[in-house]
């Protein structure tokens, strides 16, 4: 059983920064064996991913956040981070995050991340 509790969003200006954070908790999985992706969603729009960080710390990131995100780990605390650094009006979205191995995948609830002008 897991349950991930993903917390962060808010209002923020252009051009700042706001860190994101999902953690897990439960029991049943080897949090070596786990990956974490992170999506946002736009209202109208369909689902987007925008970076992974894999059970080895390997990082990759969509073009359209390439550069000012930054997602990280803390095995210890079970918990994934999403820095957005240079929020622009068009990173307004509701963002995800997704834990998954090869057979488990779990979603978080959402968090509301709108960038002001």
């Amino acid at each position: 059983q897991v349950q991930l509790v993903e917390s962060g969003g808010g209002l923020v200006q252009a051009g700042g920064s706001l860190t994101l954070s999902c953690a897990a908790s439960g029991s049943g999985f080897d949090i070596n064996n786990m990956n974490w992706n992170w999506y946002r969603q736009a209202p109208g729009k369909q689902r987007e991913w925008i970076g992974v960080i894999t059970s080895t710390g390997n990082t990759d990131y969509a073009a359209s956040v390439d550069g000012r995100f930054t997602t990280s780990r803390d095995n210890a605390k079970n918990t994934a981070y999403l820095q957005m650094n240079s929020l622009k009006r068009e990173d307004t979205a509701v963002y995800y995050c997704n834990f998954f191995c090869a057979t488990w995948d779990y979603w978080g609830q959402g968090t509301q991340v709108t960038v002001s002008s």
